[in-house]
C-alpha cells in the first residue's frame, strides 16, 4: 500500500496483508517497528494483529531483544506513545529470542499470527 506525496513521489506504506484493523482504525505496522527499533534495547521487532474481541484486532509487538539489553513491556509501550498515535501503540509486547524468517531473511509474520489466530472462524 502507499500513495504519491504533493511532489509526485511514490512512497510505500506498508503490505495490505499486514494492516491491522483496529475499532475502524488502520494501523500500519512498518511504522510501528520503525519506532520501536530506536528504542536502544531493541534488536528486531515484527508487529502483528491479534484477535480483540471489542475491537477486532489489537496490536502486538513481538520484540528480540539486544544481548544483554534489558526492556520491559510497559517501557516498550511508553516509548510509542511518546513518539505515536495513542491508537498506534502496541496493547501487549512479547519478548522472543530470535523471529521466524524465511530462506531470504524475512520475517514470517505468519508464522506469529498463527498460534492467536488458530480455532477461530474468523481471521481479520
Amino acid at each position: 500500500m502507499g500513495g504519491l506525496d504533493a511532489d509526485g513521489y511514490l512512497f510505500i506504506t506498508d503490505r495490505k496483508k499486514d494492516m491491522i484493523i483496529s475499532g475502524g482504525a488502520n494501523v500500519y505496522p512498518r511504522e510501528l517497528e520503525e519506532v520501536i527499533c530506536t528504542h536502544p534495547a531493541v534488536h528486531e521487532v515484527a508487529i502483528i494483529g491479534v484477535p480483540d474481541e471489542t475491537w477486532g484486532e489489537s496490536v502486538k509487538a513481538v520484540v528480540v531483544l539486544r544481548p544483554g539489553a534489558r526492556a520491559s513491556e510497559p517501557e516498550i509501550i511508553e516509548h510509542c506513545r511518546r513518539h505515536l498515535s495513542s491508537y498506534k501503540k502496541p496493547s501487549s509486547v512479547d519478548f522472543v529470542a530470535e523471529l521466524p524468517k524465511n530462506a531470504y531473511g524475512k520475517i514470517l509474520k505468519r508464522e506469529l499470527r498463527e498460534p492467536y489466530w488458530a480455532g477461530r472462524d474468523r481471521r481479520v
